[in-house]
């Protein structure tokens, strides 16, 4: 057969699969993403033809925007030091959990999203979206990532300084559960540089591609995005290119086969 017809059908192949891999995935995956879906399908290939692939076809991912500051550090609620450091790997699920609230427009007016991410998997493990910017939507959150986790003793909740995560209510939850507390410096957002990344995330692949009629279709799209797509399938660079949820199976699943390994 001719060789350069073969390549040139192989190429059309792939090409058909890199088209169906974007807009499956919410037509916010580049090459990158792309290259490791192609991988687990059993195509090897390089991200950089990947790249010349989806130029071709002109895919493209939508840009990051500009980030907005929207934490009010200007109270006298005590202060915590940053347990952290900006050392944002953990060991094991529940050990870290970083917090932070950010906005979302829609024609009825703002809505504002509370989160709480593992930092193990960057799991979102608890959120909160309301259209009023208090205290009780970030306890909401803590409260829904509470009661899906049970955290331990050992876990450590990092915030920044913004009036919501120091009022005594917060405080005092993180306390029954015996949670010990980390707050950032003041102004400085790459102190919690995870939880930044991800509201960058959702506004890039959801709220920035979507106009929200009603607050009630941008909170039900917001519980889509996390539930099955960030959670359950959107691959993350920092964990192999794993999700979240297949990041946390496949651990507990060492575990079990570590605990199997030593009792036989």
């Amino acid at each position: 057969m001719n060789e350069p017809g073969e390549r040139e059908e192989k190429k059309k192949e792939i090409m058909k699969m890199i088209r169906r891999i974007f807009h499956e995935n919410r037509s916010v995956y580049g090459s990158p993403r792309i290259t490791y879906e192609l991988r687990d399908l059993g195509v090897c290939i390089s991200e950089k033809t990947v790249g010349r692939y989806m130029k071709e076809m002109n895919l493209c991912a939508t840009p990051k925007k500009k980030y907005i500051q929207t934490t009010d550090s200007n109270h006298s609620n005590p202060i915590y030091p940053n347990l952290l450091q900006r050392n944002f790997h953990s060991e094991a699920p529940d050990r870290v959990w970083v917090s932070d609230i950010t906005y979302i427009w829609t024609s009825e007016g703002w809505l504002y999203l509370a989160t709480v991410m593992d930092l193990f998997s960057r799991k979102i493990v608890g959120w909160s979206i309301d259209q009023s910017l208090t205290k009780d939507l970030a306890l909401q959150a803590l409260d829904r990532a509470t009661l899906m986790r049970e955290p331990s003793d050992e876990l450590i909740h990092h915030s920044d300084r913004g009036s919501q995560y120091t009022s005594n209510e917060y405080i005092e939850r993180l306390s029954e559960h015996d949670i010990k507390i980390s707050m950032s410096r003041k102004g400085d957002c790459f102190d919690n540089a995870c939880i930044e990344s991800f509201h960058a995330t959702i506004k890039k692949e959801l709220i920035y591609r979507t106009h929200f009629k009603t607050r009630e279709e941008a909170k039900w799209e917001v519980w889509k995005y996390i539930m099955t797509f960030y959670n359950a399938k959107r691959k993350h660079s920092t964990i192999d290119y794993y999700s979240p949820n297949q990041f946390e199976r496949d651990y507990e699943k060492r575990k079990e086969d570590k605990v199997t390994s030593h009792s036989a």
